[in-house]
């Protein structure tokens, strides 16, 4: 059976994808395991790339000696290589898929529910999870349901008359899974002006209290073989007068976030370091964390909050696992195993006896 790494996606985090897909599949390729990489166009058709494809190879679009794929639902259902000259469709036989797919239907549980119905084992979290972890406001309520400590956030919509806290504002996409579309602004009548300029915020909009006392924290964990935890990271912004982490700061520079400026270790109190990965603890139950996540805090010597889950890490957050050190190959083995073992979802029809059908009646005697 052969392994696939699937990247790409009709998303603004495509190319960032890509970096992190192929980081994935040369890692498996060194180790010479048996492996296939499944890109996703920005247009949603799906291909296998040929094997040492480089990032600058996707700048024109598809790369060169790729081969088209169909993704069928169903009993009997994965990829499908095209019938090409011969007429008939080859199934591609994996055995489960590294999902290195961020933002957009990769991880807000679209491609993990289409997976699902075709009975592909795929590494990360279930349809759930992502849609939990994709939606800010969301996630949100269930921090403040498990009670932990968190910034006020509300939607912003064109009705909105009053804000429950001052400004400046930090305006969020409410469905995004990077800090693409985020915005800073002074009061409310800019912030509502925004929903029509901003077209990150056209599908929603979450607002918060623009603390510039506030750095940022990230820390990752897996879920498989047990829970374990990444050393705490303080990314660098690479502009001491930058307002926000833009996504300059965590992906410019030619390996996705293993190249970005940061303090790995942090230094921190012990207390802090505590709260973290408390919080941390309780997310992973709360929040369905499956496969490896980063969530990301907001803090000052005195204060911590946490800020968003990232479900699908930028190159799977491979750099944080510093302490205890855990190579990439092996993380990559585990969300391969966790994905075969545990599989994230099995449907079933339990229950469908046909006792409800067979006391039915007429249809047309329920419609009268």
């Amino acid at each position: 059976m052969t392994s696939g790494v699937l990247f790409g996606g009709p998303t603004p985090e495509h190319d960032i994808s890509i970096l992190t897909g192929l980081q994935a599949l040369r890692e498996l390729e060194r180790t010479h395991r048996d492996c296939v990489g499944i890109y996703w166009t920005k247009t949603g058709e799906f291909h296998v790339v040929a094997h040492g494809v480089e990032a600058s190879a996707f700048l024109d679009g598809l790369p060169g000696g790729s081969t088209p794929l169909t993704l069928r639902c169903g009993r009997g259902g994965g990829f499908f290589a095209d019938a090409g000259r011969r007429g008939k469709e080859r199934p591609l036989p994996l055995d489960a898929i590294i999902m290195a797919t961020h933002g957009g239907p990769g991880e807000d549980g679209t491609m993990q529910a289409a997976l699902d119905l075709a009975g592909i084992a795929y590494s990360g979290p279930s349809v759930a999870g992502a849609a939990l972890g994709m939606d800010k406001w969301a996630f949100a309520g269930v921090v403040h349901a498990a009670g932990l400590p968190a910034l006020a956030r509300v939607l912003l919509t064109n009705d909105t008359a009053t804000l429950p806290f001052e400004g400046p504002y930090i305006l969020k996409p409410r469905f995004g899974g990077s800090s693409i579309g985020i915005d800073v602004v002074a009061d409310l009548a800019t912030a509502k002006a925004r929903l029509a300029t901003n077209t990150h915020l056209a599908l929603g909009c979450v607002v918060e209290p623009y603390r510039p006392d506030l750095f940022d924290l990230q820390i990752a964990l897996r879920t498989y073989p047990t829970l374990s935890l990444s050393a705490i990271e303080r990314p660098i912004r690479r502009s001491t007068d930058a307002e926000i982490l833009h996504y300059r700061d965590k992906y410019v520079g030619g390996e996705g976030m293993v190249s970005a400026p940061r303090e790995l270790p942090a230094v921190l109190a012990p207390a802090q370091v505590a709260a973290i990965e408390n919080a941390v603890g309780i997310l992973a139950n709360v929040a369905s964390v499956r496969g490896v996540a980063r969530v990301d805090f907001l803090a000052n010597e005195h204060e911590l909050y946490v800020n968003e889950i990232n479900t699908i890490p930028g190159s799977l957050a491979k750099h944080l696992f510093v302490d205890p050190p855990l190579s990439f190959t092996q993380l990559l083995s585990d969300l391969l195993a966790e994905a075969t073992e545990r599989p994230a979802h099995r449907y079933s029809a339990a229950g469908a006896d046909g006792l409800v059908l067979r006391s039915a009646g007429s249809i047309a005697a329920k419609l009268a």
